[in-house]
């Protein structure tokens, strides 16, 4: 897969932990990233646009979806099935465009292994009781959902050495920044420039090997 000269960004946390908010604005800073769109079963949540946000299918067209191998990964998530598409990755990718997944643990290590160049971002609350506080701030899960969100958290955040990258969300402006420049920084590695501008390193003679 090295010879994409797109970037894959996997951004992973667990619920509430403001994964969604900074990928969207993100996206706003930098409309040349394309967002994967991932299918869902669960119900849409107040502000959600279909398409937009997410693909809203129902069991039946998801399992289809699944067994017709046209997800790159798929995971039971709160007792919700979660998928990622995969055409419209490998033809980003194909154009040299940088794709941008918001994705749990299980998802992201799903796609490392069709994409291994993957880069993985986590994003850990600042504490426990932050996490909690979101969680029942933002007003879209009923008590018993966030229980067992919480509950979760724990075994979800185990896997944070698993991603290249690590942000604490405490302050939303600074983990903005800080996502912001992990994708400046990819964009900057060899390999990325080597094939983004292979007319320019083949005039001034370098190799597109790497050392």
């Amino acid at each position: 897969m090295s010879s994409y000269s797109g970037n894959i960004f996997m951004v992973v946390a667990p619920s509430g932990a403001g994964k969604s908010s900074l990928v969207n604005a993100l996206l706003d800073q930098d409309p040349s990233l394309v967002l994967s769109i991932s299918c869902t079963t669960r119900a849409p949540r107040p502000g959600e646009q279909a398409d937009k946000h997410y693909r809203f299918v129902s069991a039946d067209e998801f399992l289809a979806l699944r067994d017709g191998n046209a997800l790159l990964e798929w995971a039971e998530v709160h007792g919700n099935f979660y998928g990622t598409p995969r055409d419209r990755i490998d033809a980003a990718l194909d154009q040299g465009k940088d794709v941008l997944l918001e994705i749990d643990w299980q998802g992201a290590r799903q796609v490392r292994e069709h994409y291994p160049q993957a880069i993985g971002i986590f994003i850990l609350p600042p504490s426990i009781e932050a996490l909690e506080s979101r969680l029942t701030n933002r007003g879209q899960d009923a008590p018993h959902v966030i229980s067992r969100r919480l509950l979760a958290a724990g075994s979800e955040m185990s896997h944070v050495s698993e991603c290249q990258y690590v942000i604490i969300n405490q302050e939303f402006s600074t983990a903005l920044l800080q996502l912001g420049q992990i994708v400046a920084a990819t964009r900057l590695r060899y390999g990325t420039q080597a094939a983004r501008n292979a007319e320019l390193f083949s005039q001034l003679g370098i190799s597109k090997t790497l050392a």
